[in-house]
């Protein structure tokens, strides 16, 4: 999608100052543990997967979702789906976040589930694998010159704008990996491979923005990407 979420090489949003190593708290606020778990206990039941996840967020009024917490995006994103699923009722969401908004002290609900928790512990230690192996034959190698395709995609997609249209080398294969431009957008897994690909500053930023002698490394699918002869005759 290409929205105000893609930030990516954006100006004018000011400095990124991040609190140094432990400064800041892990929770903010008590209802950010409670919107933590809302997504694995989501996920687990099937109401949605990672690149959905994120799709659910790309779609929030652009000043809400630059006005709002992290968690806050990920509750729109659980509600989305929750509501679709069936699993959650709109206007019980509204009577208790009134009643909250009117007792900001009350305790929220002491629900214990064991297996969610085991869950998570798993997910955290492991991560949640996306390889696939369907035996889709590669088309790129390490060492191939790429050029992103230069494209606006509607819907769902990892392909930053910063990078589309520029030009670049493979520096490592992953294989076969879930395509987010097709998961993302509810049309399945879809595994494509997936290649880093190292840029230079100059190429994405130009002679004059460009800090000498960096690069920038980026995963792309194999989808987002063609020969660098191909895009520069066409």
């Amino acid at each position: 999608m290409n929205g105000i979420h893609d930030l990516g090489g954006k100006d004018g949003l000011g400095a990124v100052d991040p609190p140094p190593p432990g400064a800041e708290p892990v929770w903010k606020a008590e209802w950010e543990k409670a919107a933590h778990a809302m997504f694995p206990l989501a996920f687990r039941a099937g109401h949605f997967g990672l690149d959905e996840f994120r799709s659910a967020m790309e779609q929030m009024e652009p000043v809400e979702y630059l006005t709002s917490a992290y968690y806050e995006h990920w509750l729109h994103a659980v509600e989305h789906y929750g509501v679709r699923a069936g699993a959650f009722d709109p206007d019980d969401i509204e009577r208790r976040t009134q009643h909250y908004l009117d007792n900001p002290d009350a305790p929220l609900p002491d629900t214990q589930d064991p297996a969610l928790v085991e869950f998570i512990d798993a997910a955290v230690a492991t991560g949640l694998n996306a390889s696939r192996d369907t035996g889709k034959v590669a088309r790129f190698a390490v060492g191939d010159r790429v050029t992103v395709v230069a494209d606006a995609p509607r819907g769902h997609t990892r392909k930053a704008s910063y990078i589309r249209g520029k030009t670049g080398e493979i520096v490592l294969a992953h294989g076969e990996m879930i395509y987010p431009d097709a998961a993302g957008n509810g049309r399945g897994e879809a595994p494509e491979h997936v290649y880093s690909v190292l840029f230079t500053n100059t190429e994405l930023w130009g002679e004059e923005a460009a800090e000498p002698n960096g690069s920038v490394t980026f995963d792309v699918w194999e989808p987002y990407i063609v020969p660098a002869a191909q895009e520069s005759a066409a």
